[in-house]
């Protein structure tokens, strides 16, 4: 059976958040969970889900403050996944005090990704790619079977992530956009962490970066 993906554009910064399935054994990812995350909630139990793990691609405030609600909300927190490259600004807020945010320290990651690493999902899998540019640690995830990639903030519909904020570089995420985002098959859908989707056809001939 095909993974199922439900795209949830939720919060004041219009985040999307998404989950990844399993039908078979209902077995979920929940990817970014951002600001009102709890409101989606009724839905994921509605269909079933057991959510297994909490999956970032990056530390920044708007794809992690969901995990507060979370807290509150679960009986009990599925373990937080993300690169270490990251940690330094998920420790420290995820750059929210921009925003006039000050929050408790988030939960610890239990799981450290690395290039590479794979997340099963029930039957499923998917595949870690770390492509820093945007922050050093930002990874995206990449389901073959699903012909997807969740990229955070890498890329967008013709547009790319930030690069002007700390830890940022417009030539590091360029490279890194060229090199593992556009060596992906071309009908590979992209689902950006705001906006909305693409496909890796359309940002190899329209993305004005390129």
């Amino acid at each position: 059976m095909k993974p199922i993906v439900n795209t949830y554009a939720i919060g004041q910064m219009g985040n999307n958040t998404y989950l990844f399935g399993d039908p078979a054994s209902k077995q979920a990812v929940l990817i970014d969970p951002a600001f009102e995350s709890s409101a989606i909630l009724p839905e994921i139990e509605k269909e079933g889900w057991q959510i297994s793990h909490i999956l970032l691609t990056h530390a920044h405030f708007d794809h992690t403050y969901g995990i507060y609600e979370l807290s509150q909300t679960l009986p009990s927190l599925p373990p937080i996944a993300m690169h270490r490259c990251d940690k330094d600004l998920y420790e420290s807020g995820g750059l929210g005090e921009l925003m006039g945010l000050q929050r408790d320290p988030l939960p610890q990651p239990a799981i450290w990704l690395e290039e590479g690493t794979i997340i099963p999902v029930g039957s499923q899998v998917l595949l870690t790619r770390h492509c820093p540019g945007h922050t050093p640690g930002h990874v995206f995830y990449y389901s073959e079977t699903a012909k997807t990639a969740f990229v955070g903030d890498i890329i967008f519909f013709q547009g790319i992530g930030r690069t002007d904020l700390p830890g940022g570089s417009e030539t590091v995420l360029l490279k890194n956009i060229a090199t593992h985002i556009f060596s992906l098959p071309s009908e590979t859908r992209l689902l950006p962490g705001h906006g909305p989707a693409t496909s890796v056809a359309q940002e190899r001939a329209h993305n004005p970066f390129f």
